[in-house]
C-alpha cells in the first residue's frame, strides 16, 4: 500500500507542475477564465490521483460505465471543440488592442483568440464545449469512487470553478463579439444541450 501513496505523491507533484507552467500566463490575469481554469484542473488532478488504485475495479457496476460514459464523452467534445476553435473560429487571428481586455487575450491559448463566433458543431447547442469537456472529465472521475466524500468535494470544487471559468469567458466573448455572443447565449446552455 505504501508503493501506491509514493506513485500518487509522485503523480501529483509532477501534474500540478506541469498544470502551473501551462497556466503561467493565465495566473498573471486575475479574473480571466485562464485564472479560474487552473483550479479546476488542480481539483480533476487531485480527483484523478486519488482514485486511480480503484480506477478499473468493478468495471461493469453501474458507477463505472457511468464514469466511462463521461470520459468518452469529455474525449469527444475536448477533441471536436479545439478543432472547430481553429478551423471555423479562425484560432489565432484576432487583432489585439493595447486595452485591458486584451490583456487577458494575451493570457490565452492560440486557439482560444478566435476572430470569428463559432456556432455549429457542439457549439450550436452549449457555448463551452471545453469546460464542460473538463466536466464530464471532473464527474467521470468522480464515479470511479462514488463513496469518498473527499472525491466529492473535488468533484464540486472543479465544478464550481469551470463554472466561474465560463462566466469569465463569457464576459471576455461579449467584450470580443459584443451583442452577437450575447444573442448566442440566449440560443445556447452552458454545459449540457437543453439543460445547464
Amino acid at each position: 500500500m505504501q508503493a501506491w501513496h509514493i506513485i500518487q505523491a509522485t503523480l501529483f507533484v509532477t501534474g500540478c507542475a506541469a498544470i502551473l507552467y501551462l497556466s503561467r500566463k493565465p495566473l498573471r490575469a486575475p479574473g480571466s477564465h485562464g485564472f479560474y481554469r487552473f483550479f479546476a484542473w488542480q481539483a480533476i488532478l487531485a480527483l484523478a490521483v486519488l482514485n486511480l488504485p480503484v480506477w478499473f475495479r468493478a468495471p461493469f457496476s453501474p458507477a463505472q460505465l457511468l464514469s466511462w460514459l463521461l470520459l468518452i464523452a469529455s474525449a469527444f467534445l475536448v477533441i471536436h471543440g479545439v478543432k472547430l476553435l481553429e478551423v471555423v473560429g479562425k484560432a489565432g487571428t484576432r487583432t489585439l488592442d493595447a486595452g485591458a481586455a486584451d490583456k487577458v487575450a494575451e493570457a490565452n491559448y492560440t486557439f482560444e483568440n478566435t476572430s470569428k463566433l463559432v456556432r455549429v458543431g457542439a457549439y450550436r447547442f452549449i457555448r463551452h464545449p471545453l469546460y464542460a469537456s473538463l466536466l464530464y472529465l471532473a464527474w467521470g472521475v468522480y464515479l470511479k469512487e462514488p463513496a469518498s466524500l473527499l472525491g466529492l468535494g473535488l468533484a464540486v470544487s472543479a465544478s464550481v470553478f469551470l463554472w466561474l471559468t465560463a462566466r469569465a469567458d463569457e464576459e471576455e466573448c461579449r467584450r470580443a463579439f459584443g451583442t452577437e455572443y450575447t444573442e448566442y447565449m440566449g440560443q445556447t446552455r452552458m454545459f449540457i444541450p437543453y439543460v445547464l
